[in-house]
């Protein structure tokens, strides 16, 4: 019988050793992934700086100055283009293209919609009885 205590009692210390190492190396894996992944996150946040840096650079004004007057041939602003709001036309209403094809086609008339007290025999009812 003290046999068998001995035995079960080097089997319970292996097993927990061995369980103890497994939560080690699992625990290395995981502390590596972290390290990784707070390495990436510092890549990602220095391509940021870059990112921003060169929009900087390339939003300068004298830069964009200088592309618009090479390139969109602005004119300066003239007195008689400047006009008061009253004098601004009003805005064309939207033509809704669907519905003038449906009135051509005679669709445009309202439907007569089965109120809650017409209810058909064909319609499921989901109220109980």
């Amino acid at each position: 019988m003290v046999r068998f205590l001995h035995i079960a009692a080097i089997g319970a210390l292996v097993a927990s050793a061995g369980y103890a190492y497994s939560i080690k190396y699992d625990t290395i894996y995981l502390s590596e992934q972290v390290a990784k992944l707070k390495a990436q996150v510092q890549r990602e946040k220095d391509a940021i700086a870059v990112m921003r840096a060169e929009w900087q650079l390339l939003s300068r004004p004298d830069r964009v100055q200088a592309l618009a007057a090479s390139h969109l041939d602005l004119q300066p602003l003239q007195v008689q283009q400047i006009v008061r709001l009253q004098d601004v036309p009003e805005r064309k209403a939207q033509v809704d293209a669907i519905g003038r094809k449906l009135e051509d086609l005679g669709l445009s008339a309202p439907t007569a919609t089965p109120g809650a007290g017409d209810a058909d025999a064909r319609t499921p009812s989901t109220s109980s009885r």
